[in-house]
C-alpha cells in the first residue's frame, strides 16, 4: 500500500477544534492556549514544508563536485 503524500485530515481537524475549543474557554490559562496555539502555527509550517517539492532539495545537491 502507498502512503499518502501529506498530512493526516484528522489530525488538522483535531487540532483546528481544540484550537477552538481552547481559545473560546475562558478558564483556559494563557500558557494552555500559547501551548495550542504553538501547534497550530507548527501545523501551518509543516504544511508549507509538505506544500513546496523543492524544499530540502538543496541538501542532496553536490555543488562543490566533490563526492
Amino acid at each position: 500500500m502507498k502512503k499518502t503524500k501529506g498530512l493526516n485530515p484528522e489530525l488538522e481537524q483535531a487540532i483546528s477544534k481544540l484550537l477552538k475549543q481552547v481559545m473560546d474557554d475562558e478558564s483556559a490559562s494563557l500558557t494552555d492556549k500559547t501551548k495550542v496555539l504553538d501547534r497550530a502555527l507548527k501545523l501551518e509550517q509543516i504544511k508549507q514544508k509538505v506544500a513546496d517539492d523543492d524544499w530540502g532539495k538543496g541538501f542532496f545537491n553536490n555543488e562543490d563536485g566533490e563526492d
